[in-house]
């Protein structure tokens, strides 16, 4: 026990000096890029003319129906003999993560849209509004609040992802704590890892649950509606998942929803 306290000691101020900052670049790049990629293609999706539509959906069924690790190994190697781009190792990680996961949140955009009651639309045509004031003072304050329990998966789901940068030959956490074992053990390396992304889950996920929490209540919805929300988003990501083992993630709200079957129900 002793030596796995002592091996554990040795680990996690190395990781934290030598791991973690790859790990958080990626993961902050790779979520800025994924809200970018979600919001234009989810309302691309949802707003945009047929043709768009189209492309949209090509590009996140695209995204959604190959392997993360192969994408990484496009843009990393592939892309550089192709184009003689070569982004290198830090920005390769977070393109690559940002398309993937920003097309599983294109579908929560989009089911978010979706879900926006039918008599918010209506009120807006009636009072022909122009469709970026529609959009910015009624439509995407009431998407928002909806969406972002699934962003906070999302989100979740996106650190974890970051743990297979290191094929692309970045020093991130995982890549670090695999070279550390041969020095301190498997148990201390591998252990100090898993806190270590706990802690970061916890703290982006805490972060997530009070903007949920704030947009809710700007919304005048209560404690109720908020879990009831988290807990539909959880069950859709949670059945994608069982569809999508290759990074984690699955199908989004939208793909469980009927556009319009959800215009013709009644508002609640």
């Amino acid at each position: 026990m002793s030596e796995f306290l002592e091996g554990l000691t040795t680990a996690l101020p190395r990781l934290l000096e030598e791991g973690l900052q790859a790990t958080l670049i990626s993961f902050a790049g790779g979520a800025v890029l994924m809200v970018i990629v979600a919001v234009l293609l989810g309302v691309a999706g949802h707003q945009g003319p047929g043709w768009l539509q189209v492309i949209s959906r090509v590009i996140v069924e695209f995204f959604r129906g190959t392997s993360l690790v192969v994408q990484l190994f496009f843009i990393f190697y592939a892309i550089p003999t192709l184009t003689g781009v070569d982004l290198g190792s830090t920005w390769a990680a977070i393109v690559g993560l940002g398309l993937n996961y920003g097309a599983y949140g294109a579908e929560v955009v989009r089911g978010s849209l979706n879900a926006v009651p039918k008599g918010q639309w209506e009120t807006t045509t009636a009072l022909s509004m122009p469709w970026t004031t529609k959009m910015r003072r009624v439509i995407w304050p009431q998407a928002w609040a909806l969406m972002l329990p699934g962003f906070n998966n999302l989100t979740v789901m996106l650190i974890k992802g970051t743990a297979v940068v290191g094929l692309v030959l970045l020093s991130d956490l995982t890549f670090e704590s695999d070279q550390l074992r041969r020095q301190v053990g498997t148990w201390p390396a591998f252990v100090a890892v898993l806190l270590i992304y706990y802690v970061i889950a916890l703290v982006v996920s805490t972060i997530m649950r009070l903007m949920e929490r704030r947009a809710q209540r700007k919304l005048g919805l209560g404690d109720y509606a908020i879990r009831q929300a988290r807990k539909d988003t959880d069950q859709v990501l949670a059945g994608a998942v069982a569809a999508d083992g290759s990074t984690g993630v699955g199908g989004g709200l939208g793909t469980k929803r009927d556009p319009d079957r959800d215009r013709e129900e009644p508002d609640n």
